[in-house]
């Protein structure tokens, strides 16, 4: 059972307790590269890396060293929608991390030094992805779907803009954008649930409260459906397919969870892998993706294909998700489906670095976190015909859109 609070200033506490000396804690901000304007794109990337490099009260090496020095582990990410900042330690040195994480979102300075640097490491980080066209070719993907939307955006922007930035702009952004109201401390681990919000008081509760700006994400991104193949100089060809999905609300979005699973999850059983794959021997790897967003969401497959084989692997795609969406799964296959999934859920959640992740964003999201039961019992609650009907509403054919790279 997962324990609730919040605190005067808006900021709230979702917590599980898990019987280790190991505690996971995070704190997840509702902004992501989608909230920046004209200019700022990659900024809240770029500050996802900055906060680490001084605040009013520490030098980079004392905040690289607060966790890491009693032999935990400090990181960030970020994604379209959400920044988190996390770290995994002994349950006795909870106290250090949460009081890190309160200094470094609401005191970081943005040294000048330290910024100039750390432009360096971006900017070799860009090198580094755009000389990787398996995760490239997503990127650019969305900047055609949602072409003139902020959904659009690269997360780590581009050399000019990180070039552009200014410890002032960090400043103004953080000050804007990272507010109490849009905060979510999450914990996992063998600790006190009243002593976590006495901790939580301590750090965070001094902070003052600020109301979201209304005008914040009113614009609906619109998907866009394309044909685009890009000649680059690779050993085989990369392909995406795709097409839009239920958003984060949509009450599609468990039956769509469990058709991804079926056509391109993890398991080596999946649809893709053994059509594509293990039958024809066109591809190393094969995988399908669902990312729902506020407000849409994008269903991708992607392979890696043999440069002559490009045709043939995008056509035995094509088929798959007509075959899921035309030939109702029989009771022995929906039941297979429905334990796999489930299987998959609970191994996921058995580690404490997920759940504390997961129920992070979910209480981000919803305000709410379903328990493992609960998940269980809606997995279980979907019948052939409703995933029939899903897939036939989002596979039309003439919805999907294709990114090839190849020669």
């Amino acid at each position: 059972m997962y324990e609730y609070h919040t605190l005067p200033n808006g900021i709230k506490i979702i917590f599980s307790h898990t019987p280790s000396r190991v505690v996971y804690s995070g704190v997840y901000v509702n902004v992501g590269s989608r909230d920046e304007v004209g200019g700022d794109e990659g900024m809240a990337h770029f500050i996802e890396h900055s906060i680490f490099k001084g605040t009013e009260h520490r030098k980079a090496y004392h905040i690289l060293n607060r966790i890491d020095g009693v032999g935990g582990e400090l990181n960030a990410f970020t994604t379209k929608e959400e920044t988190c900042v996390y770290a995994t330690s002994l349950a006795e040195h909870l106290p250090r991390c949460l009081e890190l994480f309160a200094d470094i979102l609401f005191h970081s300075t943005f040294p000048e030094n330290e910024i100039e640097k750390e432009k360096d490491v971006v900017l070799e980080e860009i090198n580094s992805y755009n000389d990787t066209p398996a995760e490239l070719i997503y990127d650019q993907y969305e900047e055609l779907a949602y072409e003139g939307h902020p959904l659009a955006h690269n997360i780590l922007g581009s050399k000019r803009n990180v070039r552009h930035f200014t410890p002032q702009r960090l400043r103004r952004h953080l000050e804007c954008n990272y507010t109490p109201d849009r905060m979510v401390v999450t914990v996992s681990g063998d600790v006190k649930f009243d002593r976590l919000v006495r901790l939580c008081e301590r750090y965070f509760g001094s902070y003052r409260r600020q109301a979201s700006d209304n005008e914040w994400r009113k614009q609906k991104p619109v998907f866009h459906t394309f044909e685009r193949h890009v000649n680059r100089r690779t050993h085989q060809a990369h392909l995406l397919l795709g097409c839009e999905a239920p958003d984060l609300y949509n009450t599609d979005k468990t039956a769509f969870t469990l058709i991804n699973n079926i056509l391109g999850g993890p398991a080596m059983n999946s649809r893709l892998n053994v059509a594509i794959r293990e039958r024809y021997g066109f591809c190393y790897t094969i995988e399908s993706q669902y990312v729902p967003f506020s407000d849409t969401g994008l269903f991708y497959v992607y392979a890696g294909v043999d440069l002559d084989a490009e045709e043939r692997a995008l056509q035995l795609i094509r088929t798959e998700l007509e075959r899921i969406a035309t030939t109702t799964l029989t009771p022995q296959q929906l039941r297979q489906a429905q334990r796999q999934f489930i299987g998959q859920m609970a191994i996921n959640n058995d580690n404490g670095s997920n759940e504390m992740q997961s129920i992070g964003k979910a209480r981000l999201c919803f305000d709410h976190v379903d328990t493992l039961e609960e998940m269980n019992a809606d997995i279980m609650r979907l019948t052939a015909d409703d995933l029939c009907h899903v897939a036939q509403h989002y596979f039309k054919p003439n919805k999907f859109s294709t990114l090839i790279y190849g020669n």
